[in-house]
């Protein structure tokens, strides 16, 4: 489960508030302006004076909605997705990067049929255009950012943290931020022993269990755990932090006691300590948005469009053998937070006699005869668009296990936990380099093919692994 952080939440809405109005008074700004500047250069026509062509029906409605289309990049930029501690770098580049959509957009939504025969002038408008999308919204949000990173380093702002480790790299690590002269923003709250480690004697803070880290996150409102483990076996660490991704809270850790790791991970200061986060995905926040944006959009169509192909599947299924159309499974997704898998059902009824987890092979008798058919073409994961839509899964990411397996690979395989950074997917490199495994060693070696995924997520190797999963639906090699 998520843990709540009040004080946090409501420091970060009002922060995000302050960028929503900012963006918005300057885009309004920035569009008022270069109709302004437009008439100016003589690129519109017919209008008189200046007032007669700013009150015209036209530029009043483009008014209205070009701010409101300039917000809608913004949202898909993820610009509003961390709005606390902002990389200045990253909030440039952000800003050129929405600048550029939103001019291209306005230019060849409204702009290019303005002047008649003087191509040479779009590329001057295009170019003031941008400057002043650019120019103006960069200003609001760098005066913002700005004061909120003073309060940070003089400390008026702070995000209570748990420091996972409790040895003597942990107390060094924070003594290093308290002796800092700028600060990070990290108000230690306390240590929690990593299983195997012997804890410094001397801390200052509290010192929890693993079994105590819920309830102290939900107590002291912890908004980032900062990982910092002393010389410990990488399957302790990973097994510890593999029980922290169902808090669903910024999970931080030292990189050079971590090369243990096998995924990418993102690096979240470049000033004092560097700490490297390895609870969400390489991929950018534009990347995020846009993946679940597509998700939604293509789910909800699938399940429309699919739903009298649904209908005669269901009525085969009820035909072949007895027992529901529908069949659920409990399964283990992003932050480690169990959910139902909703499938078409491919087997028989209580196929795992005692409730014992079985994995099916090729001539499996507990598959029905349609049943060997939808696998072969895929058809039995179909509903899963239902579990994309409700945000469980994503169309593509690593393949959803159940705990029992997840415990089987995590023993021989610690960067398992690394997979519950993302939603699993319905398809995945894995199922389409790999296929079904019928045992755990073939289902640690299609992991390979997940931890691959994860470190080079983005919308491109998504379409590919869509492209191959079609590729494999339409040639029935899903078996």
């Amino acid at each position: 489960m998520t843990i709540p952080s009040n004080t946090g939440n409501v420091k970060a809405q009002r922060q995000r508030i302050k960028y929503v109005i900012s963006d918005y008074v300057m885009s309004n700004l920035a569009w008022f302006t270069f109709n302004c500047l437009r008439y100016k250069m003589g690129v519109v026509a017919g209008y008189g004076a200046l007032s007669t062509f700013l009150m015209g029906k036209m530029v009043l409605l483009g008014q209205l909605f070009f701010p409101l289309l300039m917000m809608a990049v913004y949202v898909l930029s993820g610009y509003y997705n961390e709005v606390c501690r902002k990389s200045r770098l990253q909030e440039l580049l952000t800003t050129a990067g929405s600048a550029t959509v939103k001019a291209l957009a306005i230019f060849f939504l409204a702009l290019i049929n303005d002047v008649i025969g003087v191509r040479g002038m779009d590329y001057k408008l295009l170019m003031l255009l941008w400057l002043l999308l650019f120019g103006f919204v960069y200003v609001g949000r760098a005066l913002i950012t700005n004061r909120a990173s003073h309060r940070i380093k003089s400390r008026q702002w702070v995000f209570p943290a748990l420091v996972v480790g409790s040895g003597s790299a942990a107390a060094a690590f924070v003594e290093q931020l308290n002796s800092m002269h700028s600060s990070m923003g990290y108000d230690i709250r306390g240590f929690v022993t990593i299983p195997g480690e012997n804890p410094v004697k001397e801390l200052r803070q509290p010192c929890y269990t693993l079994d105590d880290v819920e309830d102290v996150c939900r107590r002291e409102g912890i908004q980032d755990l900062i990982v910092v483990p002393t010389r410990q076996e990488t399957h302790q660490v990973m097994a510890a932090i593999n029980r922290l991704f169902k808090l669903g809270l910024p999970i931080k850790v030292v990189p050079d006691r971590f090369n243990l790791l096998q995924s990418q991970v993102r690096i979240t200061n470049m000033y004092g300590a560097t700490l490297a986060d390895i609870s969400g995905s390489s991929m950018g926040e534009c990347g995020k948005n846009l993946k679940r944006l597509s998700d939604i959009v293509v789910s909800a169509v699938a399940l429309v469009v699919l739903l009298p192909f649904f209908a005669i599947i269901a009525a085969i299924i009820r035909c072949d053998s007895k027992g529901p159309v529908f069949f659920t499974q409990e399964r283990i997704g992003r932050h480690n937070k169990p959910f139902n898998i909703i499938k078409f059902r491919s087997m028989v009824v209580d196929a795992e006699q005692g409730g014992v987890p079985q994995l099916s092979s090729d001539n499996d008798p507990r598959i029905t005869p349609f049943g060997r058919f939808m696998r072969k073409y895929r058809i039995d994961e179909l509903p899963q668009f239902w579990n994309v839509l409700k945000g469980d899964m994503s169309l593509v990411g690593p393949r959803p296990e159940r705990k029992y397996y997840i415990d089987l690979i995590s023993k021989r395989v610690p960067a398992y936990a690394l997979l519950h950074q993302v939603r699993p997917g319905i398809t995945s490199l894995g199922m389409v380099k790999f296929g079904y495994a019928r045992n755990i060693d073939e289902m640690v070696e299609r992991l390979g093919y997940d931890l691959m995924y994860l470190e080079n997520m983005s919308l491109m190797n998504d379409m590919k692994i869509l492209v191959y999963t079609v590729k494999i639906v339409f040639t029935g090699r899903g078996m």
